[in-house]
């Protein structure tokens, strides 16, 4: 009986095969965004000071940037007939990744939350890298769009839980989001307990309820696999950098900068608004625990905002095209993280987390949908894994360069900060103008209901 390959005819698949399929970034997310919007208040309670995060951050990229290319080469060289292709390390991922997250709130020692970061960061990126080129791998091109901005709706909504946990359970259950010096308040702890249950259940959905396209040609599969050793992956998976196809170099400008804007908000937003705002530094005080709780909902509004943008941005894509309507979305971006600046009510931080959850929404889509219109199939998690490059680099920079720049020239004032980072998603804006996209895609019609299939 012949079966269908992932450079065959694909047919196009109904909207809830593409939420079974994407169903995992909700769990992936839970773990994001509780690192994001917490791992600077747990290293501050631990001890840090403003110019170290920087550094002790520093673990999440150099994490990325070794683990992403190597996962996405072998994810294309990987077939199981029960798991597929991509789904293996989608498991491996949550079962780590659920782990590190039990355990770094319980982290006793600064150097502990470090290594929970590596761990965690890790296990997010043996899930996240291969999810990627699972749109590839299973829509037809006129679909991926859709995907992609299926990924960013669970992305968002994941978010906007996980990042308000720590705020509904002081508020809403009563748990202490204070605590003794070098301890982690219960509100924290208990976010990230639920947060590993939701990563671990929310993926393991994705597993149990997709079924993947086997490769082309198995047997040449395994005879390739056969003749190239650990060795010979990890240096083409590195060497994948000089190789990438022109659309990818332009974009890979846009990447850089927009992921380093990124990073300066996650890195500092906790200390930015803690002291610009609520006008303290002290982690132990009750104003920099209030402040650190109100973060979490500044991100879940950004998050928020980002899983209806989803499924926005691909109807003005229709209308403008791809590039443009990257560009638009990152200059959002900008002007919500600057505004930060001028902001002294902490609700009105709200009307600027709208602006970065726009510029979040498109990074998490539109870049993806333009590349994988051209990659070849067989390559899809290899050059993906490549094209992440681009998204780690920029905050090893970040993390080698802001720290420093801000006990140089800012005296350690946190705000300017995030002021860095608008300026470089208005750069990155500017560099959508560079990017060529053939913007094949045509079909960008969404579901009628919830319940109806896409047709």
């Amino acid at each position: 009986m012949s079966t269908l390959s992932i450079s065959s005819f694909k047919p196009r698949l109904s909207f809830w095969e593409i939420w079974n399929m994407s169903f995992g970034f909700l769990g992936i997310q839970f773990g994001f965004a509780l690192q994001n919007a917490n791992v600077s208040r747990i290293f501050e309670t631990l001890g840090a000071s403003p110019d170290e995060l920087p550094i002790l951050w520093l673990a999440a990229p150099v994490t990325g940037l070794l683990v992403q290319p190597i996962i996405g080469y072998y994810s294309d060289r990987t077939w199981s007939e029960r798991w597929g292709r991509r789904r293996p390390f989608f498991a491996v991922g949550a079962i780590l990744a659920t782990v590190a997250l039990f355990l770094m709130p319980n982290s006793t020692a600064l150097w502990m939350a470090v290594l929970m970061l590596w761990v965690l960061d890790a296990s997010i990126n043996i899930s996240m890298e291969p999810f990627r080129a699972f749109v590839g791998d299973m829509l037809p091109n006129e679909q991926r769009t859709r995907g992609f901005a299926m990924q960013s709706f669970f992305i968002g909504t994941g978010a906007v839980i996980a990042s308000a946990l720590p705020y509904v359970f002081t508020n809403w259950f009563g748990l202490t989001n204070t605590a003794p010096e070098g301890a982690i308040p219960d509100s924290v702890r208990w976010s990230f307990y639920l947060g590993g249950i939701a990563y671990f259940s929310a993926v393991m959905w994705t597993v149990f309820n997709t079924k993947e396209y086997p490769p082309d040609d198995l047997e040449e599969l395994r005879r390739e696999n056969a003749a190239k050793g650990i060795y010979d992956g990890i240096k083409e998976s590195f060497l994948g950098i000089f190789r990438m196809p022109k659309t990818m170099v332009q974009l890979s400008a846009v990447q850089f900068f927009s992921w380093f804007a990124l990073f300066a908000m996650w890195i500092y937003m906790t200390s930015a608004v803690t002291s610009h705002i609520y006008g303290t530094t002290d982690t132990n005080s009750e104003a920099y625990n209030e402040g650190a709780d109100w973060v979490g909902i500044c991100f879940a509004i950004y998050n928020g905002v980002a899983a209806l943008a989803a499924f926005i941005l691909p109807v003005i894509a229709r209308m403008l095209n791809r590039r443009l309507t990257h560009l638009l979305a990152l200059f959002c971006g900008a002007l919500g993280l600057g505004s930060v600046y001028f902001m002294q009510d902490p609700n009105m931080l709200l009307l600027s987390m709208v602006g970065v959850g726009i510029a979040w929404a498109s990074i998490l889509s539109m870049p993806y949908a333009i590349i994988s219109s051209i990659l070849p199939a067989n390559k899809m998690g290899y050059y993906m894994g490549v094209f992440n490059f681009f998204i780690v680099i920029p905050q090893i920079v970040a993390a080698g360069l802001l720290g420093f720049i801000l006990s140089t020239f800012f005296g350690n004032v946190a705000i300017y900060a995030l002021l860095i980072g608008a300026a470089s998603f208005a750069l990155s804006g500017l560099l959508c103008l560079i990017v060529e996209d053939n913007d094949v895609e045509v079909d960008f019609a969404l579901p009628k209901s919830p319940i109806e299939p896409i047709t």
